[in-house]
């Protein structure tokens, strides 16, 4: 099982606190199923996560990730049976 989980922020932005939170967030949720979790600088007003390579967020597409969505989207790719409790959107 592979759940490396990569976010790249954009330092010129100065968004590495968000990126460093998100990645607290993810790592608390799912520290069971994350084989690796990395915080990669970037430029340009990136910021991207991404789950074994495959984006999963692009603040360019998308805007800003809530947790609660990019905790979804994480959760589709490494672990699809996981329930979030509270943060899982009813379908």
């Amino acid at each position: 099982m592979s759940g490396r989980v990569e976010i790249e922020y954009c330092t010129q932005c100065r968004w590495l606190p968000r990126a460093a939170w998100l990645a607290q967030e993810l790592l608390t949720t799912f520290e069971a199923e994350l084989t690796e979790l990395a915080l990669k600088p970037g430029k340009g007003g990136v910021f991207v996560v991404r789950v074994d390579g495959e984006a999963v967020w692009d603040r360019r597409e998308q805007g800003f990730p809530e947790p609660t969505a990019v905790k979804q989207a994480v959760r589709d790719r490494v672990a699809p049976g996981k329930s979030l409790g509270h943060s899982d959107r009813s379908a």
